[in-house]
This record gives C-alpha cells, structure tokens and sequence, in this order.
C-alpha cells in the first residue's frame, strides 16, 4: 500500500511513495550478498578509489536533493544546501581515513611467528537513519560500510524516503557494484521480519528512545550487533568569563537551527547568576532575529517543524512548564494557517519537575536557568537520561577542559556546540545509545576482528 509525503509548510502532497513488495526483498538481499563476498576481496585503497567518483556525482545533484529535503520535512532551502556540503566533506574524511583505520593490526615480532589482526566486513548492514538530518545521519553508514567491504541497505525515515533513493542514485554513477547499495521502502513490520530472518548482519539505526528500544529488542533475539543514536537533552553551561556575545550568538544558533530538530541541539542553558540576566535578554533579543516562513524563500531561517504532533507537543511542554511557575519570554504559540509551525521559544524560572528540561523537545524551545557554582551546574547537566552532547562557555581552556571531566556526555564541547566532527568518535550514553561512529574507531562497528596466528617455524 502507497503512503504519501506531506509537506510540512503547506500540509500539501508532494510525493506518493510506492512500497518495495515483500516479494522483491528475497532477490535484492541474495544479490546484495553474492556481491559483497566480491568485494570483501577487494583492497581498501581500491574501494576508496571507487567510491570516491560518488562525491561529484552526488554535488551534481544538490539542488534536487536539497530542494527534495526541503519539501520532505521543512529543512530551509540554504540549510539543506549547506547538509549536502557537510555531507559530501564528512564522506570525503571517511575516505581518507579508511586505509589507516583498516590496516591489519601488526603485533610485535615474536620469533618463528608471525601475528596480526585483520578488520573484516561484517556482510549486509543495515542502515535505518532519522529524518531530521536526512543526508548526513545516513553517510554516518553508507560510506565507511561500503569502504570496510560491506554491503549496504538503506530504510530511510518514512518521512524522508527519497534522501536514501538519492545515495543509490549518486553511487550508480560510480564503478561500484550495482548489487551492493539498496534503498528499500518498506514498513517497521518488514523490518522486523529481516530482522528475525538475520537477512542482515548488523544494524544501525538512528531515532528515537522508544524505536530503538524496540529493534534491539527485536535484533537481541536473534544475537545481531547493532549501533544505536537515540537523541538528547544537551546542557550548556555559561561562565562568567565567556565570551559573551560569542556565546549568546553560538548557543541561539545551537538550539534553534533546524527548527531544533538535532539529536545535539542545544535544549537546556544553565548560566551563572551574576551573568544571567544579561545573558537572558540578549539571547532573547538574537531568537527574535529569526525569520519564520516558507522554507525554499531564501531570506528563511526558520522553517516548519516536520510533524503535526510535534507542534502539539511543543505547546505541551510550553503549557507545562508555565503551569509549574516558568515565564514565556518571547514565543510560546503555533502559528496560524497551513503548516507545522512554532514560535522560537524562551523560558525561564524554570526546574527539572518540567518536562522542557527533561525530556527531549527535538522543537524550537528552550529552557534557561541561573546557577550559583560550577557544582550546581555539573548536577545540573548530569541530571538526565541522555548523555550525547554538552558544552562548556569560558574563555579559560583548561577551566572548560576539568568541567567537561565532570559531565556524562559522548561529546564535549568548549565554546562549540550541534557540531559533528568527523574526525572524532560520535557516541552516546544512557539513553542517547551506544556505538560508534565515524572517526578511525566507527570502522571497527562496521567490521569484526579477526587474529592470524602465524608459525613460520616448525623446527
């Protein structure tokens, strides 16, 4: 049965999807696997020089592309653009990075032996990514599994299925065998037969807590290994010796961008109270900067959020948090007429019984408190169930650095924040997942180890 796209800024149609039938998946799977024993053999160096071509053949398609993302789940026009450049720079590192990560471990000489350890592909990953980061949550997988000789299936977002077709597409236009990408659309309950079937060897999958917890339960069943990247309820932390206007300009942009719908969005803001104040009215005065509008206008900042319950659910925890004692400071409503949208909002005299300080938002709202000590400010921080991003505001290095010691979080930042560094390992903790990727450490969720055991001499 076909499912429709609706467009988020005028709750239109744009695209009827037509499943891939059941019937197909026995024959893309077989195919799939007799093309990855192929490929398994190939040297890393080559499949690099293989899939490299994919680059320019997916910049030549970044108008469609991002225009597509656009249309899908509200992205503004210029931010899509700017994901498929991220994108394309993020597969670009994996790229560099595969030889070195994927080298055979060499042990130390030992005398009539010879050891090592090689970091073979795992067969069929399977690949489930989120929405909100449609093109750059997928190349997390598809890149380095197909560089560490694996076979890749795509199951993008039912609200975003066009963006895995595009990978498909992109790398049709490479020498890469054609049987070792699918994107497939198909529903949770096709997945979880795959699943039972061990059709794949390894899952990542990417959303949110209640997802995840249901295809690990599923995938437990069967002993399949899994990556999992659940989302967040990232902390700031404002020092008294930030960079003030730095801060104030990274940390709106940090919460805000994407209409809030990033896994490491900023969520929560604890400022130190001498600074406070000051710090609540310019990040007030810098959210009322954003225009709110049709994302393909260029002048757009601010586009639609991508589902009808979201809007509900932001005015949820906006009524929640005014009704335990927190002010509205600018925001707090949809908007009227077609369209998921809702105001950027600010809230203060706000606590952790509030649900805008606790559960994820994934929304264009934001929650700040004064704090009187360092102290104060890690309970804070680590009062949650997520750990997957936070972020440390001072000027003093080394002061961000022992704080960050502090903090339960995959990654810290020091005056950065809703960053992705490639280079860098992407984890989460608690119930923001676990796993890995990117970096040289991704490769080793994307492949097993396997010890060579070598006697050169047998007298």
């Amino acid at each position: 049965m076909s499912w429709t796209l609706i467009n988020p800024a005028n709750e239109t149609v744009y695209r009827t999807i037509e499943p891939t039938p059941e019937s197909e998946l026995a024959s893309i799977l077989e195919r799939m696997r007799r093309a990855q024993q192929a490929w398994r053999d190939v040297p890393v160096e080559r499949r690099v020089e293989i899939c490299r071509p994919f680059l320019d053949a997916f910049r030549s398609m970044k108008e469609k592309v991002a225009l597509e993302i656009t249309r899908q789940m509200g992205k503004p026009i210029q931010q899509a653009r700017r994901e498929v450049d991220t994108m394309l720079d993020r597969a670009e590192t994996m790229m560099r990075l595969a030889p070195g990560a994927l080298a055979d471990d060499v042990l130390p000489p030992k005398p009539g032996f010879r050891r090592f350890i090689r970091h073979e592909p795992l067969g069929i990953v399977l690949d489930i990514p989120a929405w909100n980061y449609p093109l750059l949550i997928a190349v997390n997988v598809v890149v380095p599994a197909l560089l560490a000789g694996n076979a890749v299936l795509i199951k993008h977002a039912r609200l975003t299925p066009l963006c895995g077709d595009a990978f498909v597409e992109a790398f049709r236009k490479t020498d890469l065998p054609p049987d070792l990408i699918a994107s497939i659309h198909v529903t949770h309950d096709t997945v979880r037969k795959l699943i039972e079937a061990r059709a794949v060897d390894f899952i990542s999958f990417t959303g949110s807590v209640e997802g995840g917890r249901q295809v690990y339960q599923e995938a437990s069943k069967q002993l399949l290994d899994m990556g999992l990247e659940l989302g967040g309820k990232d902390p700031a932390f404002v020092c008294e010796d930030c960079d003030f206007q730095f801060t104030v300009e990274n940390l709106v942009d940090g919460a805000f961008y994407n209409c809030g719908q990033s896994c490491c969005a900023v969520e929560r803001i604890y400022v130190m109270r001498p600074l406070f104040q000051r710090f609540v009215d310019a990040y007030v005065a810098e959210v009322e900067k954003y225009v709110i509008g049709d994302p393909e206008d260029e002048r757009t900042t601010l586009g639609p959020l991508a589902q009808r319950k979201a809007v509900e659910f932001m005015e949820f925890q906006v009524q929640d948090a005014v009704a335990k004692g927190a002010r509205v400071l600018t925001g707090g409503k949809r908007l009227p007429g077609p369209g998921y949208y809702f105001q950027p909002t600010v809230l203060v005299n706000v606590d952790h019984s509030m649900s805008v300080m606790m559960e994820e938002s994934f929304g264009p709202v934001i929650g700040i408190m004064p704090v009187d000590s360092e102290e104060e400010a890690i309970r804070l921080m680590n009062d949650s169930p997520y750990g997957l991003t936070a972020s440390i505001w001072t000027q003093d290095p080394e002061r961000g650095e022992r704080l960050g010691h502090q903090v339960a979080t995959g990654t810290l930042y020091v005056n950065r924040c809703d960053y992705l560094d490639p280079e860098l390992a992407w984890v989460g903790i608690k119930d923001s997942g676990h796993g890995c990727t990117l970096s040289h450490l991704g490769y080793l969720y994307l492949t097993r180890p396997k010890s060579f055991h070598i006697r050169t001499q047998t007298r």
